[in-house]
């Protein structure tokens, strides 16, 4: 059956299921010979999309799933606006940079009015730049004094995939602190079995994908201070702070984790998680110029105008830097503040009432990190895996994470509930008592043959 044209008059008038198109599948491989209405293309995409989970369910993301309907509104407004174009756009780079400085200020930047950094498109990027920057002042000052320069690490606890990515794509050896014991983070005793003349810098997480805990930066910092006494190695710190940049900030702005700390020399952070702008936008942030190299700047003419640019991305879009400036305009420090509060009390809240359902171990509670929890199974026969639990849950339509630990902790499985803006008290309750039914339908028909394997994915 050969596609035909159907105008907006025709589509009017007649239902959008008796097209043709319709009552066919749609074109997968090749472009159709024809063009088709706008409306009825639009509408069995919309179709396809309905295969897809709902995404205010997913629960397995630290990525934003609501935003407010001006968000939508701004990213309307954006939806050509290329970011890289600085000479054309020049309000959007504006605009941009007042993020970076109110980013700065927040992390306690000693220069927040003057010091550099970027809007990237995700936490992932903005982590990449912040390495290589410690990769080029690690080398330069190898140079300096004559050394070698083809052996540079990182060391760091149980990281995002971002960061073996680093390690693998800029060629710098990837030094991982596996978990031992009953650790769930960084253990900074062990800083000195890993850092060396080679080593380009530490990478504490405030935020650990896999159990939500802040690391002890400040704790951190002291070893290295104590390493530099007693070797002469001054080794800097960046802090991923994928989600917990704009978390700790908030909640416990007594922790020392940032530029307060001498050592930290950069931040990255994922604006489209804990930050609620759109998906699509990160933030990396240097304590003062001096440590962003300028040879990673380049200077490049495009379309009319000269201007800087040091992200590994040209071009993006601009929406999602205006919709995470609206959010700095339309909360203020007050509301991300009362947000944060809400959803790490959300968090607690499931955590000790999911404690009360027998199989349960909780691994963490939502207290001293990401509104998060998380949870394992008792010892006995329960009749059901971690994974088994979520492919039921799944049913319901929720997406939970279940996976092992990394490091030398890989026996243990743990299940992780994600709690984010605009995941209610109601909505969880609600996820309570489909958990609570998957346990008595387990109970009932106890599975013999588990998943041996998790389909997780950090992000």
């Amino acid at each position: 059956m050969g596609l035909h044209f159907t105008n907006k008059e025709n589509t009017e008038n007649e239902n959008i299921y008796e097209e043709a198109l319709s009552q066919t599948q749609l074109p997968k491989y090749s472009l159709p010979k024809q063009s088709q209405s706008p409306e009825l293309i639009a509408q069995l995409l919309k179709d396809e999309l309905l295969m897809d989970g709902n995404a205010r369910q997913n629960l397995a993301t630290f990525c934003s799933t609501w935003m407010e309907p001006s968000v939508h509104d701004l990213m309307d407004v954006c939806i050509d606006k290329n970011m890289i174009d600085k000479d054309e756009y020049p309000q959007t780079a504006e605009i941009e940079a007042r993020c970076v400085h109110i980013l700065a200020k927040l992390w306690n930047s000693p220069e927040s009015d003057t010091t550099v950094g970027c809007s990237t498109t995700g936490s992932s990027e903005a982590a990449m730049l912040g390495g290589l920057a410690m990769k080029w002042r690690w080398r330069t000052k190898r140079k300096a004094l004559g050394q070698s320069t083809d052996k540079p690490n990182i060391v760091c606890g149980p990281v995002q995939i971002c960061w073996h990515k680093f390690a693998r794509y800029f060629d710098v050896e990837m030094r991982e602190i596996p978990l031992d014991g009953d650790e769930v983070c960084m253990n900074p005793d062990k800083l000195s079995e890993y850092v060396d003349e080679n080593t380009i810098g530490v990478i504490p997480t405030l935020g650990v994908t896999y159990t939500c805990v802040f690391e002890p930066v400040e704790t951190i910092s002291k070893k290295l201070d104590d390493i530099q006494d007693e070797t002469g190695l001054d080794i800097p710190i960046h802090v991923d702070g994928a989600s917990g940049g704009f978390i700790a900030p908030f909640v416990n702005p007594d922790l020392k984790w940032d530029f307060r700390l001498p050592r930290v020399v950069s931040i990255n952070s994922s604006g489209h998680k804990y930050g609620l702008a759109p998906l699509g936008v990160g933030w990396v942030v240097w304590r003062d110029k001096q440590h962003l190299p300028e040879d990673l700047v380049f200077s490049v003419d495009y379309l009319g105008g000269n201007m800087p640019t040091f992200a590994l991305n040209f071009s993006r879009p601009g929406g999602q830097i205006v919709a995470q400036y609206y959010n700095f305009l339309r909360l203020g420090f007050d509301g991300y503040k009362g947000i944060q509060t809400t959803c790490l009390k959300t968090a607690q809240w499931l955590a000790d009432e999911i404690a009360k359902i027998g199989p349960f171990d909780l691994f963490y509670d939502g207290r001293g990190g990401l509104p998060a929890l998380s949870y394992c199974l008792k010892e006995g026969d329960w009749g059901f895996s971690l994974y088994d639990l979520s492919d039921r849950m799944r049913m319901r339509g929720w997406q939970i994470a279940s996976y092992p630990l990394p490091g030398n902790r890989q026996d243990t499985v743990i299940q992780r509930i994600m709690i984010r803006h605009g995941v209610s008290k109601d909505m969880v309750a609600l996820l309570l008592e489909d958990l609570k039914q998957c346990v008595n339908y387990f109970k009932q028909y106890p599975q013999t043959h588990s998943g041996a394997t998790s389909s997780f994915h950090h992000g």
